[in-house]
């Protein structure tokens, strides 16, 4: 792994586990074994760096979930895959992280990739419900962007029970309550 990968990879773990306040330049050239002047050659700062980590992070996710709900099968199974797949969910969300971030939060160029990433995500769910819609395997009044939104505030907020109270079962919880909620209205045809 070169140098600026090194760096990269270090400031992504740091900024799930501390955040970016908690993710000094000096913990990343340590985590990388890499010095300063390596760290700024690659790098205009901490900014600059944490952004290409940010990136890497959102990129990462996208295709984790697009493997997923591009795969076979039905729309529910797809859907069901998704909200099941395996997580670290006691570390939370990488990407969710970020938004709860101050500094992340009030700097325009890295809230862009947390922003997009959840957009696309939203859209990409939206787009499978819609499939089970017009194939007539979900059925009833639904919005696919609404179900979205629920669906990617579910996993969300699961995360956050979950890190709250130390234990997956909040996660599982939360994951397991909407699955009924989107078993019901599964068509009994399709």
């Amino acid at each position: 792994m070169t140098t600026s990968e090194r760096l990269i990879e270090a400031t992504r773990e740091l900024l799930w586990e501390r955040g970016y306040v908690g993710t000094s330049p000096k913990a990343i050239q340590q985590a990388a074994g890499a010095g300063q002047g390596s760290m700024y050659h690659h790098f205009a700062g901490k900014p600059d760096l944490a952004l290409a980590a940010i990136r890497r992070t959102a990129d990462e996710m996208r295709a984790t979930a697009d493997v997923v709900l591009g795969g076979g099968g039905s729309a529910h199974a797809r859907l069901e895959a998704y909200l099941l797949r395996e997580r670290d969910v006691l570390r939370g969300c990488p990407v969710g992280r970020l938004t709860m971030d101050p500094d992340v939060v009030a700097s325009a160029e890295l809230r862009a990739p947390v922003d997009e990433t959840l957009d696309w995500l939203r859209g990409r769910l939206a787009g499978v419900v819609q499939e089970g819609l017009d194939s007539g395997e979900l059925t009833g009044p639904l919005d696919p962007a609404e179900l979205a939104a629920t669906i990617v505030a579910t996993v969300q907020g699961g995360y956050v029970l979950c890190r709250a109270s130390g234990s997956p079962a909040a996660f599982d919880s939360a994951v397991h309550g909407l699955l009924a909620l989107l078993s019901a209205v599964k068509s009994r045809t399709a």
